[in-house]
């Protein structure tokens, strides 16, 4: 009785310390412009108002900024299940010449983050031409999201029997056809973790993107917020409104994919 206590008791500081930041931003967010400096604790302030939102919303580029964001983010979702599916593929399946090296490149490329790499990529950016374009971006994106996305589908195609594409290719099945239709549904766990973790790249990311987009009308979210922040003033109630309600298509997201996360990430982490 007392381990269940105390059990619970654990889990009910853990909850605390999340939603605790989470209801402050939102206490913020509805906060009058007069009150943003207010010590009360009661999460629905007194004044309570949605000026904050309406501002965001009808006042400044944040949809314009929602809209790149999304943008960005899908083109790079895309990319990553399209090239991590196949790589990972290949990797699990073939033997061939260079094959451990390159799984050992690409374990090591993990330990480099891209902020890191951010000068050189810039001087690449710059003689391609692609300074201030979704695509320099996207590349980046993609580059430092596929490591582990071709690691995690490689594990999981381990953990799929061979014997299934040999019994397609039996009955008559071309081996694209054996993997577009016998092993690529039965690793939909890793492909929604490997879109997932490729949305998350890039729907979060703020230093390549402040680097690369110097137009505010192509702003990502996370830049654009920076904006509502500055040396001698801040517009707390715009950042937080702009917060709260960034985050809202994640957690769509993840709502609707959560039944795939824990197959997804378990099956896929066994094996290398």
């Amino acid at each position: 009785m007392l381990s269940r206590v105390g059990s619970y008791a654990i889990l009910a500081l853990f909850v605390f310390i999340a939603v605790f930041p989470i209801s402050r931003i939102l206490t913020i967010s509805l906060r009058p412009s007069d009150q943003l400096l207010s010590r009360s604790l009661a999460v629905i302030p007194d004044g309570a108002t949605l000026d904050n939102y309406r501002q965001l919303l009808t006042e400044t580029p944040f949809l314009q900024w929602l809209g790149n964001s999304l943008l960005v983010a899908g083109v790079v979702t895309i990319t990553g299940v399209a090239l991590a599916s196949t790589a990972g593929y290949a990797l699990s399946r073939h033997r061939f010449k260079g094959r451990k090296a390159a799984l050992s490149g690409i374990l090591v490329t993990q330990m480099f983050p891209a902020t890191m790499l951010l000068l050189p990529l810039y001087i690449v950016l710059i003689e391609l031409g692609l300074i201030n374009s979704y695509i320099g971006i996207v590349v980046i994106y993609s580059a430092t999201a596929l490591p582990f996305c071709v690691w995690q589908m490689k594990g999981y195609y381990d953990t799929i029997p061979a014997s299934l594409e040999e019994a397609a290719r039996i009955d008559g099945a071309s081996p694209w056809q054996a993997f577009y239709k016998v092993i690529l549904p039965l690793a939909a766990p890793a492909l929604v973790i490997t879109a997932l973790f490729s949305f998350m790249s890039a729907w979060n990311e703020y230093v390549v993107a402040a680097v690369v987009l110097q137009d505010v009308e192509m702003f990502t979210m996370p830049v654009g917020l920076k904006l509502f922040q500055g040396s001698m003033s801040s517009q707390w109630g715009l950042y937080a409104a702009g917060s709260l309600l960034v985050s809202l298509p994640v957690i769509a997201l993840f709502l609707v994919l959560s039944r795939y996360l824990i197959s997804g990430l378990t099956l896929g982490a066994v094996k290398g």
